[in-house]
């Protein structure tokens, strides 16, 4: 029996293996239909490829036409202009691969819920909801209309046009005294290419909102968190391996605001100093992109703490008592030897639970994933630091403070 392309993975409650975040929505299914995707994102490539060419190629073609490809008397011709390029051969295939990585490791997390055993019986139907309700915001059409409403109400005509493009004379503009006169180029780009970054880009932070909205759903369970958990998250602790999945998007944010800052230093005359304000704001609103949706499960954690701490401390408590009246009191030290004794192994077990109940974590969140997303998305901006000093003079540098 074959399965229509509106059917295929749209019922998590049937698997929640399925479980999706990503896969899903009006953009998927047209993708479906015009063989740029299968039904669990695959095709990744030939997907980068047709809209990185709608996107850039155009642009490539119509500046050489005009003359304002190379030189053609302005400021910043098409192969000059690094931020253009950046968005269209580097952001848009992040953010495209990104979909894939993020389906191929989020799509488990629904399922472990279950496995485990966090999710009891009276509360599955609270489970199911969250599922459905998670889904139907995904296969949103309304959701997407309202995001390409914005991109060109907002993106295009305010953000763009006042903040972000360059006031020199380009490829895609010339100023005049009313404001920009675009070229043919410069209508692609602000009319097809740009949207469809600012749309990819919009897409994902829908996206981030859904998952932290169903994270939140779940936190708000009855959940059969265990205060003796060996990953001292109280049995979560599989939800710590999401957040490098999004390390693709963490560059290709990284990869935005470093060609945007080029295009300054290079065209304006700026100093990569002058936008410490901006590195910092990408750097934090990667990280809350990232590692906020996992804090939706602090408050239970610290709740399992809080238990456990009440639960298993006066248990170690009387058996450090007891195993101290027996072995170091000499009114009642047994004869046998300490050598081999149960007594001395029970007594480091318990003592390796309650560390383990006072280790607990409050967020499934580890110092390796911290360090691989924030290194993601200052590596496309650290080669800007050869713009304030000599290559040679850097590595001196860097050499000097790993040595001491």
């Amino acid at each position: 029996m074959t399965t229509s392309p509106t059917d295929v993975r749209n019922d998590p409650l049937e698997d929640p293996g399925d479980f999706s975040f990503v896969l899903g929505g009006p953009l998927f299914q047209l993708f479906r239909r015009t063989r740029l995707t299968g039904d669990a994102l695959e095709l990744a490539r030939r997907r980068i490829i047709v809209i990185t060419a709608v996107a850039w190629l155009p642009l490539l073609v119509l500046s050489a036409l005009e003359g304002r490809l190379v030189a053609g008397g302005v400021a910043v011709p098409f192969l000059r202009d690094i931020e253009a390029h950046a968005r269209f051969l580097v952001v848009v295939p992040l953010l495209i691969a990104a979909e894939l990585v993020v389906h191929q490791r989020v799509r488990f997390v629904a399922r472990q819920f279950l496995v485990r055993g966090l999710i009891p019986a009276h509360q599955r139907a609270r489970f199911d909801e969250a599922l459905a309700s998670t889904t139907r915001l995904r296969n949103s059409i309304a959701a997407e209309l309202a995001l390409i409403a914005v991109v060109y109400v907002v993106g295009v005509l305010i953000i763009w046009g006042r903040f972000v493009a360059l006031d020199a004379s380009t490829w895609y503009a010339t100023p005049t005294d009313g404001g920009r006169t675009l070229s043919l180029a410069g209508v692609w780009f602000a009319w097809v290419s740009l949207p469809i970054v600012q749309f990819l880009l919009l897409r994902w932070y829908y996206r981030i909102f859904i998952w932290v909205r169903f994270l939140w759903r779940i936190s708000k369970l009855d959940l059969r968190l265990v205060a003796t958990h060996p990953d001292r998250l109280g049995g979560l602790g599989f939800l710590s391996l999401t957040s490098t999945a999004f390390t693709p998007l963490a560059l290709a944010h990284g990869a935005l605001v470093a060609a945007w800052i080029a295009n300054r230093i290079f065209v304006d005359g700026a100093a990569l100093v002058d936008f410490k304000v901006e590195i910092i704001g990408v750097a934090v609103l990667v990280l809350a992109v990232v590692f906020l949706p996992l804090m939706a499960f602090s408050g239970k954690l610290f709740e399992v703490w809080v238990n456990g701490e009440l639960d298993y401390g006066p248990l170690v408590e009387r058996y450090a008592h007891d195993f101290e009246a027996k072995w170091l009191r000499a009114e009642s030290r047994p004869e046998q030897p300490l050598l081999g004794t149960p007594d001395i192994q029970s007594f480091a077990d318990m003592t390796n639970v309650y560390r383990v109940v006072r280790g607990t974590r409050f967020a499934p969140i580890t110092r390796q994933a911290l360090v691989m997303v924030v290194a993601a998305t200052l590596a496309p901006i650290a080669p800007l630091l050869l713009t304030m000093m000599p290559l040679g003079e850097l590595v001196r540098r860097l050499v000097g403070i790993v040595g001491g």
